[in-house]
C-alpha cells in the first residue's frame, strides 16, 4: 500500500490460507500485507485434530487469542513448563517474548481468532527448536 494512497476502511473475506513458520496452516486476514496495517495484525487459524504447532515466541508482540469453537493445549514459560487449556468462549493474552507451543490434542479442529501488534505477522515470529521435545505431544 502506497503511503500517499488515501486511507479507508478495508473488508477481508479469509479465504486464502499461508504456512506460518510456526508450522501451521493460517487463513490471510489483516496485516501489512493485506490491508496496509501498521500496528496489528488479525487472522483465522483452524488446527485439526492432533495439529502441534512449533516450540516458538513472538519478539516484541503480544498475542491475544480468541477461540471460536474446539480447545487447545498450550504450554508456556522459559521451559514451557506451564499449561492450559483454551475452550470456545475464552480468551488468551500471550505477553511478547513468552515461549509457548499450541496443540489441538481433540478429535475434533479448533478454530481461533488471532491479533497480534505485529502488523507483518511471521517477522516477529523465533522458532526454538530446543524446546519442541519438552512436550510429547
Amino acid at each position: 500500500m502506497e503511503a500517499s494512497s488515501k486511507l479507508t476502511c478495508r473488508i477481508v473475506k479469509p479465504g486464502n490460507t499461508y504456512d506460518g513458520k510456526q508450522g501451521l496452516s493460517y487463513f490471510e486476514g489483516i496485516s501489512a500485507e493485506t490491508v496496509g496495517s501498521k500496528g496489528i495484525c488479525m487472522h483465522l487459524l483452524t488446527m485439526p485434530p492432533g495439529a502441534r504447532a512449533k516450540a516458538h515466541l513472538h519478539e516484541s508482540h503480544e498475542t491475544a487469542i480468541y477461540c471460536l469453537s474446539g480447545q487447545a493445549h498450550t504450554w508456556y514459560g522459559d521451559r514451557l513448563e506451564n499449561h492450559v487449556i483454551l475452550h470456545a468462549g475464552e480468551m488468551m493474552y500471550i505477553p511478547a517474548g513468552v515461549p509457548h507451543l499450541p496443540a489441538n490434542l481433540s478429535s475434533t479442529p479448533c478454530t481461533a481468532i488471532i491479533a497480534r501488534t505485529d502488523p507483518n505477522e511471521q517477522e516477529s515470529v523465533i522458532l526454538l527448536p530446543e524446546l519442541d521435545a519438552l512436550v510429547g505431544v
